[in-house]
């Protein structure tokens, strides 16, 4: 059967964030005193009870104080209640009922789907003493519990084993064995983060992907604050979007939020196993989407290249003339990342989103065609031969190459980044642009654009 889900509702900071965090036992939502942080739906499986379920995080309905997304985010808190099979309606038991607090309160009786109200922040058993003011809401199962404090979550979570054995919820079976360390499980999904400066377009390019409006769009920069996952499911193949904050300069991050949402999309970058760089083409490349492409280099992680809003770009000239124009523009900018590859999308039209996932499988298909240690150590040669080292400063300080070979890492298991590790008299011999050539003759017998070449120099040990 299809997985039932488990709704977050309330209005703004009561505590559903942190709640959230503490049901799917990871610190996915941002936790934060501001009202309105989260935004998007976010969505991870019920990993606290012992039956399977997804729990999704709306933002808080009627919030005020942030009126640009008060609407958008009251029509995702919608839509998860309409998809949700249990509601947890949060309230702040430390405060009054507000009106914000009743109006929620009716819209759940309308629909008539399970609700159980649960007063969070109950700290100490004394804040358990204020649920007359509570009994308004009408709402006949409740319980106290504290977030922050990890009061009542136990009892919690056995009374949503109990609501979800009731609906027919099979038993949750974890995919990794607690003896068995979690890098041992076989993962075949493909991780793309969308990474990119404000407003560049990253989650109307989701929303053209999934072909839904998944994750809020708006015209004013920073709407989206999580890091969040979304599965999606193309053809035979599995991926999860995460749709990131927009990265914004260390010097222009106004608030300790946006600090966290940065957090948020750099350690996306790092668990990705391709990212996704959305460039606005109607703006160029500026400055801060190469410190974002810096980010992927150095993290050696697999790039495509999106330029966003391809109608806006030289409207005038020819699609071949466009296309031309933007491959200069892309490797002369980001001319770090090797030989990165770019498709050209309109996602608000949701033009072009299919070519993207067309780089995609050949960057993968071509991410295991790198040389054996034999054919490495033959081709390093004949480069070095080609073109020799310079000479050191001193006498007979020469790089002398004296055996390659090839080293892959566990975690890029589903697109291979390999790294070449060279064995060398010296290392410090190497130069960088050296290195650079010795790099630029391995990616292009390679050919898989967009994978980094990765290399490793060690010095021979001297035996005493």
């Amino acid at each position: 059967m299809t997985q039932l889900t488990i709704a977050l509702v309330g209005r703004p900071n009561v505590g559903k964030s942190a709640l959230f965090n503490c049901l799917v036992g990871r610190k996915i939502a941002i936790v934060h005193d501001q009202p309105g942080v989260t935004r998007d739906r976010l969505c991870a499986p019920f990993a606290r009870g012992e039956y399977e379920a997804l729990v999704v995080d709306t933002g808080g309905i009627g919030a005020a104080a942030d009126e640009n997304f008060a609407a958008a985010v009251e029509h995702e808190a919608d839509i998860a209640m309409e998809a949700a099979d249990i509601v947890l309606f949060v309230c702040d038991c430390r405060e009054s009922l507000t009106q914000a607090d009743r109006n929620i309160a009716v819209r759940l009786h309308r629909s008539r789907i399970p609700v159980l109200l649960v007063l969070n922040k109950a700290d100490t058993e004394k804040q358990e003493l204020s649920f007359g003011e509570f009994a308004e809401l009408g709402m006949e199962d409740f319980l106290f519990t504290s977030a922050a404090h990890g009061r009542g979550l136990d009892a919690l979570a056995e009374r949503l084993d109990a609501m979800l054995k009731s609906m027919g919820a099979a038993v949750r079976k974890d995919s990794v064995s607690e003896e068995e360390p979690a890098s041992s499980a076989v993962r075949t999904d493909i991780r793309l983060a969308v990474v990119g400066r404000p407003n560049a377009g990253k989650s109307s390019l989701i929303n053209a992907i999934l072909e839904d409006r998944r994750t809020i769009v708006s015209e004013v920069a920073g709407t989206t604050r999580d890091a969040v996952d979304v599965p999606y499911r193309r053809g035979e193949q599995d991926y999860v979007l995460i749709d990131t904050a927009g990265m914004r300069p260390r010097s222009r991050r106004d608030s300790s939020v946006e600090v966290f949402s940065a957090m948020r999309s750099e350690r996306a970058i790092r668990r990705a196993d391709v990212c996704l760089l959305v460039v606005d083409a109607a703006a160029g490349i500026t400055h801060q989407d190469r410190r974002i492409a810096s980010t992927i280099a150095e993290e050696k992680k697999p790039c495509i290249v999106v330029m966003n809003k391809y109608d806006l770009f030289c409207p005038g000239a020819s699609d071949k003339a466009r296309k031309e124009e933007l491959k200069i523009l892309v490797h002369e900018q980001l001319f770090f990342l090797d030989d990165v590859p770019f498709v050209a999308v309109c996602a608000r039209e949701s033009r072009g989103t299919g070519a993207i996932f067309t780089a995609l499988e050949r960057l993968r298909k071509k991410s295991s065609n790198f040389p054996g240690t034999g054919e490495l150590n033959r081709l390093l040669q004949r480069a070095m031969l080609t073109n020799p080292p310079p000479t050191g400063r001193s006498a007979g300080s020469t790089l002398k190459l004296y055996y390659a070979t090839v080293a892959l890492n566990e975690k890029y298991s589903v697109i291979p980044v390999p790294t070449y590790v060279l064995f060398v008299n010296d290392k410090r011999l190497l130069s960088d642009s050296y290195a650079q050539y010795l790099r630029n003759t391995i990616s292009a017998r390679v050919g898989a654009a967009g994978i980094p070449t990765v290399l490793s120099v060690r010095s021979r040990v001297r035996r005493s």
